[in-house]
């Protein structure tokens, strides 16, 4: 009798991506410079390979969001009670990471919990842009990125997860939740592998 895992079916394409969209979660100041409040390391050290995805995206007219942790400083917010208070809107903490600010056109979300689909208009975005992949980039990859990606499947969109465009707390936990990923939620592939097949897209009209 098989194990498990053994049922796993892998698919070997990708998803079409002239359907997509690149998300990129939590590239924030307080998460991935040394002077923020929780500074993952290796956390910037993705910034290129989501530089140059999400440039490619953009030149083929394919929607990039930022999906920002933002949390009021005035009110109680639970997350508080398991990671000291981070990302206060309107700190330098909470702004994107100067190396991938938003580009004219790109859309922004504000999120208060670790998936991007919790309580934001992030599914209604998407639905009115008949955006039916997501590609998920950034940080943190066992908590806000897996996070998302397992709503973004409940949801029923297609999941790519570039392994070059996100960091996990450790590599056993990197390993790990791209393993599950892969194995439950969606694919997971590598930035060049991406950029090649968005270079390959008829380019679309602006949204």
């Amino acid at each position: 009798m098989k194990g498990f895992s053994e049922h796993f079916v892998g698919n070997e394409e990708l998803p079409d991506l002239s359907s997509a969209a690149v998300l990129i979660v939590d590239m924030l100041n307080d998460f991935c410079c040394a002077g923020g409040k929780m500074p993952l390391k290796g956390g910037s050290d993705i910034v290129p390979s989501i530089v140059a995805l999400s440039n490619a995206a953009r030149k083929k007219g394919l929607q990039v969001i930022y999906v920002n942790d933002n949390h009021r400083s005035d009110r109680y917010d639970r997350e508080f009670e398991k990671r000291e208070p981070h990302c206060i809107d309107g700190t330098w903490g909470a702004e994107v990471l100067d190396e991938l600010n938003p580009q004219e056109g790109d859309l922004s979300i504000k999120k208060r919990r670790f998936s991007g689909f919790f309580q934001t208009d992030l599914d209604l975005i998407l639905r009115e842009l008949n955006v039916k992949t997501v590609i998920v980039t950034g940080v943190v990859t066992n908590i806000c990125v897996r996070s998302t990606c397992h709503d973004a499947f409940f949801l029923g969109y297609n999941v790519i997860v570039p392994r070059d465009c996100v960091c996990a707390t450790a590599p056993r936990e990197q390993e790990s939740s791209l393993w599950d990923i892969e194995t439950h939620f969606g694919s997971v592939t590598d930035s060049q592998t991406l950029i090649g097949l968005i270079e390959e897209l008829d380019e679309k009209s602006p949204n």
